[in-house]
């Protein structure tokens, strides 16, 4: 009967391991019933209290290991067994001293190589992360897996790795994070629902930190309903309250509402330091302009701040429990809150040089409203430059293009304060200072080109499948390209290196670059005022613009004209419709270009221009018309791509993908330009020979329908005979295209990122390593894109450059449409 208690004991500890509650409980209600043996009914009585834990009773829990403690007769190894569950459920409940103090004890009083102190390293692991100790966090995690791998537990050795990316992850290493999460993942996935739903807490946190809060949040609602599902409301309110934190970064009203539902559910099961981390968070949001919605009333009513007393005490709570980065979060954010509302009179808060980033921005953040508040810009923009360079610094460590963009949410907050700034100095220096600083932070890691990586080829081409069969637009949702998906992520991430970073250009270094003929117009926007800074070789223009709320308004509408006049061609309407347009492009001229152009009196431009004006037609604009112009990433990178020079072209591809009415015709007349050519069509052009001849050729001509993602770009494309050729694709063509030409609606799209991040396929193809991309970021007639994309090539394959090209191809055909160049188009 006892070996028989023994087998089910042993069950019943390996499913509460794996988040099988309710098959544990019946194994150990079994086992204990099968047995008289007083050591064997404390060890199940200590497993009987981990599972109540995790089930939301921790008082009960503990009263169960320290009945089991005062039985007679137990063994001394026993008693250690069960003073470790016992630190378990401090860590649990937050008291972090207490946990490090009884998993201490008991891990000097067991065998050091058994899975028993395994366990307990595990859980002493967890309070060094919370503790952000992390060295020793990890020295733990390695001495367990170490166990675990010994003792032939795969299940258990892959948690400890996932813990391993989870320390990673706050260390700030996204990359290896992911990396090491996403390898334990695969073993860990089919064990439960509960196993799966923690991997996915901790994934979503890495998610988070690199800014992709959409896939965060989806994360960690599932889990939150996974948890609700197995009855797990500690589980549940830390999912709720990590869905919080993420919301803060973008809609702090209903991160109050999150972080308030998951206080009170931490209050119910008597997790008092886990409320009060909550109820921190709350305040944060609260003090970050979050408002509660009230039932019945006729809007929105802002919710009291909280008060000084009622801060200090949370404060002092989360101190107590050893949560300073929560207890510094929300101190640093009462400081910001009291700065903007024209106080200034709690003490600065001190920061050790080990304080995460999120603290550092935010300490930066605070430091430069308490200069600018008293009056000293200068000093403001310092602490706004140091906190952007820090970020910058941790930036450098990657170049994909998915992870350069999307960290730009942590440097948001300080590039705009820094613009603002910059526009009331009325200084054009300071004001190109900080548009470069905002436009070159995602850009100043060159990438170095990925090895070959068949697996991920596989892929994305079961990927092109998955997505011809399924036509609606929440196709990456399902189970096995939601899985694919996150492993084109973590592949790319991990295997794009950097290769070199630009140092950002000075105004003076644009200027003595910049030949007589050409032009440089930066849109600076600061989230509420625009204003254009000209750069010529012999001047420099701060020119002001229409108020934003006028130039707002004209481009609610612009998307719906544009599309209206490209598909209706003939009939009474059309006119109509043309008018509208007209009219709508005429008052956008007249906004955003009339004075900068006045002040430019050059043949040649380059843009930049912020994801606000992302949508913008520049080519049909009527002060653009007929003129060679570019939208560069940022300064550096179109001085970058000046020095580098432009070699001719001497071989030029071209694919047409199915259903487009003109496509035959238009890259057959277009090919025809040149000698040395290479047409696919019909069952040639699939994607895998379209990224085949993209490596050979130095112009790539692609006449396809496209599809923009907007959740996630990198899943934007080309729709070719065997499906999409997505941004991923890109990424694996070892030698792109100098320039390549989009013939097709919406990839000239961006997603927007952070306020100025524009993610899209042009930008991928840029990161890439094309020189210019020609794509239109609106629906574009087919008849229009046929005759002119097809005159382009005959500028093309004479050496003439891109916007140059484009510029008088529209000028013969008399096509006003809206394709741009990106990149360098001169």
């Amino acid at each position: 009967m006892t070996s028989t208690a023994e087998i089910l004991h042993r069950r019943g500890v390996e499913a509460a391991n794996r988040g099988r509650y309710a098959e544990a409980r019946r194994l150990l209600d079994t086992a204990a019933r099968r047995t008289q043996d007083v050591d064997l009914l404390a060890r199940i009585a200590g497993t009987s209290a981990y599972i109540m834990a995790r089930t939301g009773d921790l008082s009960g829990a503990e009263r169960r290991c320290r009945d089991a403690l005062d039985a007679a007769g137990i063994s001394g190894e026993t008693r250690a067994v069960l003073y470790g569950q016992l630190g378990a459920l401090a860590e649990q409940s937050g008291r972090l001293d207490d946990a490090q103090r009884l998993l201490s004890e008991a891990i000097r009083a067991v065998d050091a190589d058994s899975v028993v102190v395994a366990r307990m390293l595990v859980t002493r692991s967890l309070v060094n992360m919370s503790r952000r100790r992390l060295d020793l966090a990890g020295d733990d995690a390695v001495a367990a897996m170490t166990v675990y791998a010994h003792n032939g537990m795969r299940v258990e050795e892959a948690q400890i790795r996932h813990n391993l990316g989870y320390i990673a992850l706050l260390r700030g290493d996204l990359v290896p994070a992911l990396s090491e999460m996403m390898a334990a993942r695969r073993a860990l996935t089919d064990v439960s629902e509960v196993t799966t739903a923690i991997c996915d807490v901790d994934r979503a946190q890495v998610l988070r930190d690199a800014g992709l809060t959409t896939d965060a949040e989806r994360l960690l609602e599932r889990a939150a309903v996974s948890f609700g599902r197995q009855r797990m409301p500690q589980a549940r309110a830390e999912a709720e309250f990590e869905l919080a934190r993420s919301l803060l970064s973008h809609s702090a009203q209903r991160a109050s509402r999150v972080a308030g539902g998951a206080a009170r559910r931490f209050r119910r099961v008597g997790h008092d330091t886990w409320a009060a981390r909550a109820e921190g968070l709350r305040m944060r949001a609260l003090l970050s302009g979050g408002r509660t919605e009230y039932s019945g009333g006729d809007a929105p009513q802002p919710r009291r701040l909280p008060r000084a007393d009622e801060i200090d005490a949370v404060v002092t709570q989360l101190q107590a429990a050893g949560f300073r980065t929560d207890a510094t979060a929300l101190r640093l954010t009462q400081q910001r809150s009291e700065v903007r509302r024209g106080r200034d009179d709690l003490p600065s808060v001190r920061l050790p040089s080990s304080a995460p980033l999120e603290l550092q921005l935010l300490a930066d953040e605070v430091r430069a409203a308490r200069a600018q508040m008293r009056g000293r810009p200068a000093q403001a923009r310092r602490h706004l430059r140091s906190g952007v360079d820090a970020l910058s610094r941790w930036q450098q460590t990657s170049g994909s293009i998915d992870l350069q963009t999307s960290v730009m949410m942590h440097g948001s907050a300080l590039i705009y304060a820094g613009m603002s700034s910059a526009v009331e100095s009325g200084r054009a220096e300071t004001v190109f200072e900080w548009s470069e600083r905002a436009r070159h932070l995602s850009q100043q890691v060159s990438p170095l080109r990925p090895p070959p990586d068949p697996a991920m080829a596989e892929e994305l081409a079961e990927l092109r499948l998955l997505r011809l069969e399924d036509s609606s637009g929440d196709w990456l949702s399902g189970s096995r390209a939601a899985a694919i998906r996150e492993r084109a992520r973590e592949r790319q991430w991990s295997s794009t290196r950097a290769d070199h970073v630009d140092e950002r250009i000075s105004l003076e270094t644009l200027r003595r670059a910049l030949p007589p003929d050409t032009a440089f117009i930066a849109y600076v926007f600061t989230g509420s005022v625009i204003v254009a800074l000209v750069v010529r070789d012999d001047a420099v223009s701060l020119v002001p613009l229409h108020p934003w709320e006028s130039i707002r308004t004209r481009l609610r509408g612009l998307r719906a004209d544009l599309d209206m006049a490209a598909t209706v061609r003939s009939g009474p309407i059309v006119d109509v419709i043309g008018q509208a347009l007209e009219e709508r492009l005429s008052h956008l001229s007249d906004a955003l270009l009339a004075e900068p152009m006045a002040a430019a009196e050059r043949d040649r431009i380059v843009l930049t221009v912020p994801g606000v004006l992302n949508g913008v037609p520049w080519a049909m604009l009527p002060a653009m018309r007929g003129r060679a112009f570019t939208i560069a990433a940022s300064a550096t990178r179109w001085v970058s791509s000046q020095a580098a020079g432009r070699s001719l072209p001497g071989r030029a591809g071209f694919a047409v993908g199915p259903r487009v009415p003109r496509g035959e015709e238009e890259v057959s007349g277009a090919s025809l330009r040149w000698h040395d050519r290479e047409v696919l069509r019909g069952a040639q052009a699939t994607a895998s020979a379209v990224t085949d001849l993209a490596a050979q050729v130095d112009v790539l001509h692609l006449a396809a329908h496209g599809r923009h993602a907007v959740d996630n770009p990198m899943f934007s494309g080309l729709e070719l005979v065997d499906g999409t050729l997505f941004g991923y694709d890109i990424d694996l063509i070892p030698h792109l295209p100098d320039t390549v030409v989009l013939s097709a609606c919406e990839v000239g799209r961006s997603s927007v990122r952070w306020g100025e991040e524009a993610v899209g396929m042009t930008r991928i193809w840029l990161h890439a390593g094309a020189r210019s991309v020609i794509a239109a970021p609106v629906v574009v007639a087919d008849d229009d894109a046929c005759e002119l994309l097809g005159a382009v090539h005959e500028g093309l394959a004479g050496g003439v450059p891109p916007s140059v090209a484009l510029a008088e191809a529209s000028r013969r055909t008399g096509i006003i449409a809206p394709f741009q160049v990106h990149g360098a188009g001169f």
